[in-house]
């Protein structure tokens, strides 16, 4: 059966939390120390997609990664700004699950009239910096030793892609207002 992306459910939460917990517990790709509990990750879907888009590959029945977008920064004349975060399976690395997950996400942001979404990755992680660029995100800086984790100090490299270029901007449209105009 072939890979299927679709928005979230809180349900999804199980699955969602068994991809990241290890990411959170064990790398310094995510800063979470602690990785949350499946009602926490339900939580974390349910308010997302009041706003934006959170979405789920599944092949088979299993969810083999995520991707979703959230504030960039709480100032309104931020608010055509993402940050945008994708999280494969371990056992589907490396298979085209987070291009697909992106290529997705991406066009839905541009629809909802962001102007740029941002990617923030923990160096080094060229898997994720390679994926980014494919995908046309341009590096625009990095923060060094911005975080602690695994008893190192860790460089955050930031990524930014172009999205909708109406200037001036037009209000950007929540995600769920956006999914009622496409039926």
């Amino acid at each position: 059966m072939a890979l299927k992306i679709r928005t979230a459910a809180v349900a999804d939460a199980k699955a969602i939390q068994s991809i990241y917990a290890p990411i959170a517990l064990n790398t310094a790709i995510s800063f979470e120390e602690n990785p949350p509990c499946v009602v926490e990750i339900a939580q974390r879907i349910a308010t997302t997609i009041q706003t934006y888009p959170y979405l789920v590959a599944e092949e088979d029945g299993e969810i083999k990664g995520y991707a979703y977008a959230s504030q960039h920064r709480a100032r309104a004349a931020y608010r055509w700004a993402v940050d945008v975060t994708v999280y494969i399976a371990e056992s589907a690395r490396r298979q085209g699950v987070g291009r697909e997950l992106y290529e997705t996400l991406l066009p839905i942001l541009e629809k909802q009239r962001f102007r740029a979404a941002y990617a923030g990755i923990a160096q080094p992680n060229e898997g994720s910096v390679g994926l980014h660029e494919s995908l046309g995100f341009v590096h625009i800086g990095t923060y060094p030793e911005v975080g602690f984790k695994l008893g190192k100090w860790h460089d955050v490299g930031y990524w930014r892609l172009g999205l909708c270029q109406a200037t001036p901007p037009l209000e950007p449209i929540i995600f769920p207002k956006l999914e009622d105009a496409s039926h």
